[in-house]
This record gives C-alpha cells, sequence and structure tokens, in this order.
C-alpha cells in the first residue's frame, strides 16, 4: 500500500494527490504538516530528514521532493500514460517539469506569498507587480506551446502537467488579473475536466488568506 504524508492545502502534496488520482492507485493518506504538525518527529525526520511533505512510501521505499514522487510514481505505475518509454519523448515532460519549478513557480509563488498569503497592510505592491510581470513573460512562452499542443508533452497528459498544472487552479482563481493566453486557458480548461485534478487540486484555500505562517 502506498502511503502519503502531507496536508492537502499544500501545492506539492497536490501534485503528488493528482499523480495517485489520474493513476487510479490505491493509498493511505497521512495529514500531516501546517495545522497537523508532526513534521518534527523523531519518526517522520527518519522519513525525511528536511521536515517538509510530501513525503512517499512504496513499501521499503521512501521517497521526498514532490518533483521526485511525481515521477517516480509515472516511472514505477505510469508506463504508457504519464511516463512515456521514449527518452526524446519523455524529456518533452521532463523539461517542463523542470520549467515549472526553476522559471514559473518563483513568480507564480511570488504573487501567492505576497498578494493572497501576505495580510494586505503588509504588502508590498512592487513586488507583486514585478511578479505578476514575471508570469506574463512565462505565460506568453507557454501560450506558444500550446498553441501547437493539447498538454505540454503532446497529445496526452504527462506528469509534465502535473508538475505544471498544480498551480494555476490558485493563479486564476486568487481574483488577480492576468493576461490574454487563450492556448493556456484552453490546456487549464482541459485539466479543469480531469476528476483527479477536480479532486485534489480544486480545493478552497481561504484558510490560507492573510496567514503567513505554514
Amino acid at each position: 500500500m502506498l502511503k502519503v504524508w502531507g496536508r492537502r492545502s499544500s501545492l506539492n502534496v497536490q501534485k503528488v494527490m493528482w499523480a495517485l488520482g489520474e493513476l487510479g492507485l490505491a493509498h493511505e493518506h497521512v495529514d500531516a504538516g501546517g495545522s497537523f504538525g508532526g513534521l518534527d518527529t523523531a519518526e517522520f525526520r527518519a522519513l525525511n530528514p528536511n521536515g517538509r511533505v510530501p513525503v512517499l512510501a512504496d513499501g521499503a521505499t521512501v521517497i521526498w521532493e514532490s518533483q521526485a514522487i511525481v515521477r517516480y510514481l509515472a516511472a514505477a505505475y505510469g508506463a504508457g500514460s504519464l511516463w512515456a518509454a521514449d527518452p526524446a519523448e519523455r524529456s518533452r515532460a521532463d523539461r517542463w517539469m523542470d520549467w515549472a519549478q526553476s522559471t514559473w513557480q518563483p513568480d507564480m509563488m511570488g504573487i501567492f506569498w505576497g498578494y493572497w498569503r501576505t495580510p494586505e497592510p503588509q504588502r508590498n505592491a512592487r513586488q507583486i507587480e514585478a511578479a505578476q510581470r514575471g508570469c506574463a513573460a512565462h505565460l506568453a512562452i507557454l501560450d506558444a506551446h500550446l498553441a501547437k499542443n493539447d498538454f505540454v508533452a503532446g497529445g496526452a497528459l504527462s506528469m509534465g502537467d502535473i508538475a505544471l498544472g498544480t498551480g494555476f487552479y490558485r493563479y486564476f482563481e486568487m481574483g488577480l488579473p492576468t493576461p490574454a493566453v487563450p492556448h493556456v486557458s484552453a490546456w487549464y480548461a482541459r485539466l479543469c475536466e480531469r476528476p483527479a485534478y477536480r479532486t485534489h487540486v480544486m480545493l478552497p484555500f481561504d484558510e490560507l488568506k492573510g496567514r503567513l505562517a505554514y
């Protein structure tokens, strides 16, 4: 039985839960982190010495870091769906996974933390605007790519969509203006049609508004 530790309101945990849902894998979920605590116990630190979620256990195999977990699940259980057998084809998903983490996520999280999670009197408008401009520039690149592809790695959902697409629900639902990116919007609509995305990603996040603490 697969076992996952983490709070469902964490974007990184949502990546893992979405992947599990897409693959139809039975699993046990343990609430951990945030208001649930439990990350500083000796038992949890033995799983992840960094004291962070998510963590996945698959028998004796224990994995931390959300991107690594999604790759593991795709490789172990998603051959022919989330995981392409051909290395060149698989690299298309891989590159967008890395792009999501190194390029898109810093600016998107700059907005989420700077605007949504920071109490209004403490917000830095210049930093939020800079992050919005960064997101707009990144979205122009993604929009051009999706003009020719239904999903980031081609015609079908892959692990690349999971790594990148998880944060888009919050990006579009925070209530801030977003640029016109028709192909990104169409891709996002396709994600929203997927039962696993609706179940594990499209969750209320009001509890995090104006709350800087994890």
